[in-house]
């Protein structure tokens, strides 16, 4: 074999080295794109809010929500379950003052309970949410307790929520996302007038700004009468905005936030603080101050 042949054997065979060799690492990096972010999460942490806001509603005053949720994310799939708690200054007191349910006794007449007379009391939420291709569909079993004075023990109730929700960042990149909750049981569904599955729609958007801060918005409505959002027929109950700014740390993450919810549908004056905590459940006009932690 003279030296042209030689050399072009030579030029052949590392091309095919390489050939093979690129095609390996191509077939490798493929591999693990399709396993990248198919792990084991978890979210702990906690925020000390100086009020409950829940859906356009004053639920409390200066309280400490802590939550826990364990899981694993996929490259388009992921399954969450946690809970999450929320105790304010108002639940330790369990304030008595005037009757705020009462009975009719075996004369007709109506009396006190025993109930305090506090709107807040200690709750704890768990929930399992299972995410797929930007769509999302999940639970929410909410638990309440309050203090019953003449029997001396808790008085427990609850709720049940069903939540789907999808996500239009998942497939264009835009951070805005629809959800639908009904709540599919309840102590309360003994009364008529709350065996309604009462329902509430969300529309929410959220932009990241440089330094890590976010404002995010949102426009909440219930479309059918029932007492959870206190409407007779569809009504907007919710238009929220949070601004919130985040320091990361090697071993946990800071955020301060501001939110701000306006409830259109509540005719009340906003800032009726004269009829004290149990009231300002129905003031249109609500606001939270917020320190979270979070590992």
């Amino acid at each position: 074999m003279n030296c042209k042949h030689l050399f072009s054997f030579a030029l052949a065979c590392s091309l095919s080295v390489g050939l093979f060799a690129q095609n390996d690492n191509a077939q490798t990096a493929d591999s693990q794109e399709e396993n990248k972010g198919v792990e084991f999460v978890y979210e702990a942490g906690a925020e000390l809010v100086t009020s409950y806001l829940w859906r356009g509603q004053y639920n409390g005053g200066l309280s400490l929500q802590p939550t826990v949720s364990v899981g694993y994310e996929g490259q388009n799939t992921a399954l969450s379950v946690g809970a999450w708690a929320s105790l304010g200054a108002s639940d330790w007191r369990f304030k008595k003052g005037e009757p705020y349910y009462t009975v009719t006794n075996e004369d007709g007449e109506e009396e006190y309970d025993g109930t305090p007379n506090t709107y807040f009391i200690p709750e704890l939420d768990l929930f399992a949410n299972f995410d797929f291709f930007g769509a999302s569909i999940g639970a929410t079993y909410y638990q309440f307790f309050s203090w019953m004075e003449n029997t001396r023990k808790f008085d427990p109730n609850y709720q049940l929520e069903v939540t789907l929700q999808y996500s239009l960042e998942h497939f264009l990149d835009i951070p805005l996302y629809i959800q639908w909750n009904t709540m599919v049981a309840a102590t309360e569904f003994d009364h008529k007038d709350l065996a309604s599955y009462a329902s509430y729609l969300e529309l929410g958007y959220q932009h990241t700004f440089p330094y890590d801060i976010t404002l995010a918005g949102k426009i909440g409505m219930s479309p059918w009468q029932n007492d959870v959002y206190y409407n007779s027929r569809f009504a907007v109950v919710n238009l929220d905005l949070r601004l919130e700014k985040a320091w990361e740390f090697d071993a946990c993450q800071l955020t301060l936030f501001a939110e701000g919810s306006i409830n259109p549908h509540m005719e009340k004056p906003a800032f009726n603080w004269e009829a004290g905590d149990d009231k300002l459940c129905n003031q249109p006009v609500n606001g939270t101050i917020g320190l979270g932690i979070w590992f």
